[in-house]
């Protein structure tokens, strides 16, 4: 099929590469360079960079708008797809490749739409996520769906860990779905069950509460990690928590906040066992193992996070 395809980040590069290797891309619309680095050196996205290498011609765009759909309209696709691009598809440009869009999604739809599904499913707690191709429509995510598969993820995998798993199965099956449309043999059905809304992390998401049990701090520890970062207050600053997990159940009991040290990590005390830390940014400083932190501490008595 001749295809147009929008994506940005790096879970979307997959998806490109399989349709590329099987179908025509006549476009490739991306955000535009951003500056990264402390030095801010304008960067293109991963799928910028991926279709460069592919020799794919590119759009970039912060805004999919009239101009942007003249330019699809003349690559004259049969069928766009996105995954990740970052801004909304709305009409005339949702029609105007012949057969619409499809979109790769990586939640179980209807659960999770929006911008944050594999955050929030683990915030969650959610023992079972995946990943989802639909039809593009108006509406938030919600079009008839084509294919959905369960993802099997690791229950220590914080959400960079389980993005970057699911964008192998999400691009597996996306290339299965546009086969399908390709033979014409594809159907797709309304999506069924309750639905749940993902909407994008803001920095209060990251905040954790020492007075939940540990496996409430855990699950929002994993899905805010990287991005926007598990954190805490100490002694009037922002520490952030890098790499963390459940200490072991024989481990001291701490009251929430309360800190205590090992050789090789620092506890914090939650509602039940506590989260064992084992790597740490401190505000104004740069990221250290956490035992260093707290050896670096003149006085351990008393010490406490949070609020």
């Amino acid at each position: 099929m001749r295809l147009v395809f929008a994506g940005t980040p790096a879970v979307a590069v997959p998806t490109l590469r399989a349709l590329a290797a099987q179908h025509d891309i006549v476009g490739v619309v991306t955000r535009p360079d951003a500056p990264l680095g402390r030095k801010r050196v304008l960067t293109p996205s991963p799928v910028a960079e991926a279709a460069d290498e592919l020799g794919l011609p590119v759009i970039k765009a912060a805004r999919l708008d009239a101009e942007v759909t003249a330019q699809v309209s003349a690559l004259d696709a049969e069928l766009g797809v996105i995954v990740a691009y970052g801004g909304i598809v709305r009409e005339p440009l949702l029609s105007t490749p012949a057969q619409g869009w499809i979109n790769l999604h990586f939640s179980l739809l209807p659960r999770w739409r929006g911008a944050a599904p594999v955050q929030r499913a683990l915030i969650a707690g959610d023992t079972e996520i995946g990943v989802s191709v639909f039809r593009l429509v108006p509406a938030l995510d919600a079009g008839d769906v084509f294919a959905m598969r369960a993802v099997d993820i690791s229950a220590d995998a914080t959400a960079d860990v389980a993005l970057d798993v699911l964008a192998i199965d999400g691009a597996d099956l996306t290339r299965t779905v546009v086969a399908d449309i390709a033979a014409g043999t594809a159907v797709a059905t309304p999506q069924a069950g309750d639905e749940t809304l993902a909407p994008k992390l803001g920095l209060e998401d990251g905040l954790l509460d020492w007075h939940q049990p540990v496996d409430i701090i855990y699950a929002r520890y994993r899905g805010v990690t990287p991005e926007p970062g598990a954190h805490t207050t100490f002694d009037g600053g922002r520490l952030k928590i890098l790499a963390a997990a459940p200490a072991a159940s024989d481990a001291p009991r701490l009251a929430p906040g309360e800190l205590g040290g090992t050789k090789t990590a620092v506890l914090i005390g939650t509602a039940s066992t506590p989260l064992e830390v084992t790597r740490v940014q401190p505000a104004g400083r740069g990221a250290m193992n956490a035992a260093d932190w707290w050896r670096g501490l003149r006085d351990h008595d008393g010490l406490r996070v949070g609020s």
